[in-house]
């Protein structure tokens, strides 16, 4: 069992963003920081480096250069091997990943972000409100059987993450079990971590599978009120639902990576990288996302098969 609460303050942040050593490398990758998205969270990225009384090695790879690389990560989806060779090396990066994530460093940057969102839309900085749902998923076969089961009604072998968002579909917390644990299970834990990392939820919506026990539990015990959301008498297949839209939404978000400004479809909807703050790493608003260069490599060059040949009129293959 993994629990994962967005929020927190982490290690000590620096005061202005000059003081992190400068980057060189240029921006090539979609989920590279661009120079607005850096001046937000070099404020919140710790500096490190020799400091008087305490020591420590001098900062030798830019703290923007192994941000990029952590969202390169998450972004592909790739291994910490297959790293490009212009960002900082595996080792490093995983360090970093490792000790901001132990430290409350990134769920400090989540939060932060996720506040600054709130305020930009017109809203408290913290919730009153929440949500609350989960998805069964597949588990590869690095799962081992211990942290993994089955889903009876979904027919998954796997696990299954468990989501507490706000009204805007932001993460709060999260829960990650095998797929046989119920939903009511899981929800005892949910809403006790709820009720005491954010005080100021009083109100928490849930599909069908959190009814019963877990809503008595939580009015009783915790102050708080969960408000079931059935489905439509009849309903085949998938119908948008008052208010449990934003959380199926953010599972759309977590699976589906950003569209591209070139792609037909972000064209089209006229919006890019929809994806939020917990896919893409550090990014608060919705935004652009910077097209990859189109000039191929000599890597891209040489591997490229060559054009087939037209054929006449005459040939008989055809």
């Amino acid at each position: 069992m993994s629990i994962h609460v967005l929020t927190g303050h982490g290690a000590p942040a620096v005061a202005e963003p000059g003081q992190h050593l400068p980057t060189r490398r240029r921006r090539v990758y979609p989920s590279d920081t661009t120079d607005v998205e850096w001046q937000i969270l070099a404020r919140l990225v710790p500096v490190g480096g020799t400091r008087p009384g305490v020591g420590g090695r001098p900062v030798t790879y830019p703290r923007r250069d192994i941000v990029d690389a952590i969202r390169y990560v998450a972004r592909t989806g790739c291994q910490w091997d297959a790293l490009p060779v212009d960002l900082p090396p595996t080792a490093l990066v995983k360090h970093y990943f490792a000790v901001w994530a132990r430290d409350g460093t990134l769920a400090r940057i989540h939060n932060t972000l996720r506040e600054q969102v709130r305020q930009a839309e017109g809203r408290t900085p913290s919730p009153s409100a929440a949500l609350v749902d989960s998805q069964s998923l597949r588990g590869a076969e690095t799962v081992g059987h211990t942290s993994r089961g089955y889903d009876g009604g979904k027919k998954v072998n796997g696990r299954k993450r468990h989501m507490v968002t706000d009204t805007c579909g932001w993460l709060l917390a999260v829960l990650v079990t095998g797929a046989h644990v119920q939903d009511r299970d899981a929800g005892h834990l949910l809403m006790w971590i709820t009720r005491t990392v954010f005080p100021t939820i009083r109100l928490v919506w849930a599909d069908g599978g959190y009814a019963g026990k877990l809503v008595d539990y939580a009015h009783a015990t915790l102050g708080l009120t969960v408000q079931i959301v059935a489905k439509l008498t009849g309903q085949v297949g998938f119908v948008v639902l008052h208010r449990r839209w934003c959380v199926e939404r953010t599972f759309s978000w977590i699976n589906r990576p950003a569209p591209s400004e070139t792609t037909p479809s972000a064209k089209r909807s006229g919006k890019y990288g929809t994806t939020p703050p917990c896919k893409r790493y550090g990014q608060a608003h919705p935004c652009a996302v910077p097209s990859l260069s189109t000039k191929p490599t000599e890597r891209n060059a040489a591997t490229t098969p060559p054009p087939r040949r037209a054929r006449s009129a005459a040939d008989p293959r055809t």
